[in-house]
């Protein structure tokens, strides 16, 4: 049974609206445990659009469960990482102009700089995980890099299930990447896009051990509350 990963990114969204104090994602982070979060992820941004260097620093010292930070291959970000030391670093792609992470890292293409950010995270004891498409190519080469974890890119089969479709030839994509990855021994995780009506497909896939999903977690919170929200998420994961 996969377990869950929070991701509170939004609550800051909130908050650098008005640049004020609240709503706190430390806060938010504690609702999410009560909910039965296994993780807590949040992505410091080179432009810090929602998370700060304060809220990283916080949620290391206080959060009960283990802090997955996200991250681009950027030196500045890179040293912040390494000081701050959480269980688990996700690189992901990142440009200014972007909403969300429009896709997986191209370890491919940017294979020297993602192996240089992959030893110098592993060197510090933070575990690495490399978001990825389900391409054979990309999977490939993010295993030689040295990973401990992928992280699938769920993007493709969310959009295809939020324009009325079912997500089929985009769920056999993530089965077929997702047997690429665990026959070669690494963690298998997902995330991006996944709802609470699409979500258990991809909760089903053999050996998946961590989905991370944040908006829609953070959407009904605003409905509902963030425990009740984390909790009605946990029930379709099991």
């Amino acid at each position: 049974m996969p377990k869950l990963g929070v991701n509170i990114d939004h609550v800051a969204t909130v908050r650098q609206a008005r640049r004020a104090n609240e709503p706190d994602p430390v806060w938010a982070a504690t609702l999410a445990e009560l909910g039965g979060a296994d993780g807590i992820v949040i992505h410091l941004r080179e432009d810090r659009r929602h998370i700060q260097d304060r809220d990283l620093r916080l949620l290391i010292e206080t959060a009960a469960v283990p802090i997955n930070l996200e991250l681009a291959c950027v030196d500045e970000v890179l040293a912040i990482a390494v000081n701050a030391s959480p269980r688990e670093a996700m690189l992901v792609p990142e440009r200014r102009e972007e909403v969300t992470t429009e896709g997986g890292l191209d370890v491919v293409g940017g294979r020297e700089k993602v192996a240089r950010a992959v030893d110098q995270l592993k060197e510090a004891g933070i575990g690495v995980s490399l978001f990825l498409d389900p391409d054979p190519t990309q999977i490939e080469t993010g295993i030689a890099l040295g990973a401990d974890i992928i992280e699938l890119h769920t993007g493709a089969y969310a959009n295809a299930t939020l324009a009325g479709g079912n997500g089929d030839v985009e769920l056999e994509a993530l089965k077929t990447a997702s047997r690429q990855i665990r026959q070669a021994g690494l963690a298998l995780h997902a995330g991006h896009g996944l709802t609470y009506r699409n979500v258990k497909p991809v909760a089903a896939i053999d050996e998946m051990q961590m989905l991370n999903i944040g908006h829609t977690i953070v959407a009904r919170a605003i409905m509902v509350g963030l425990e009740q929200a984390v909790r009605d998420m946990k029930r379709l994961i099991e």
